[in-house]
């Protein structure tokens, strides 16, 4: 089955698209992962956050992705979060290609996420490195991961 390839920017999200978004990641992360968490953080509607998913023809989301920009000090850099598949869809490369998809956007700048330990391994073949500690984030233990460019 092919699925479609959807980005927008936050501040452009339709309220039915927005919900759907939100609905996958609250099915995986709070329900399916029994992690209750600030899920509505504020982050998804600003100007600078770009949101990615993958969608059934019928119009369901599976798999879904959000970038936001920083500019700390002045200096672009990105933060990948929020990703997640449906679990009956896991298993089908989904997730990267949504990572494709945003490191294009990110292009030669910096780009940070938190990554559950367990999936290390395959943020790492996309050319993130394990940048600090492990740590436990909503009873779910992380590490932090840098892919940098010049």
């Amino acid at each position: 089955m092919t699925f479609a390839l959807r980005r927008c920017w936050g501040q452009d999200l339709d309220t039915s698209t927005l919900y759907e978004l939100l609905k996958l990641r609250v099915e995986v992360f709070v329900v399916e992962q029994a992690c209750p968490y600030p899920e509505l953080d504020g982050r998804d509607l600003q100007s600078q956050t770009r949101h990615f998913w993958l969608q059934e023809p019928t119009g369901d989301v599976i798999s879904v992705l959000r970038l936001m920009e920083e500019n700390p000090n002045g200096r672009k850099l990105f933060r990948i979060g929020r990703v997640c598949t449906k679990q009956s869809a896991r298993g089908g490369g989904h997730a990267t290609r949504l990572l494709q998809a945003a490191l294009a956007d990110v292009g030669e700048h910096p780009c940070h996420l938190n990554a559950q330990t367990y999936l290390v391994e395959m943020y790492s073949r996309h050319g993130f490195v394990v940048a600090g500690d492990e740590f436990t984030e909503d009873g779910i233990p992380h590490v932090p991961m840098l892919r940098a460019r010049s």
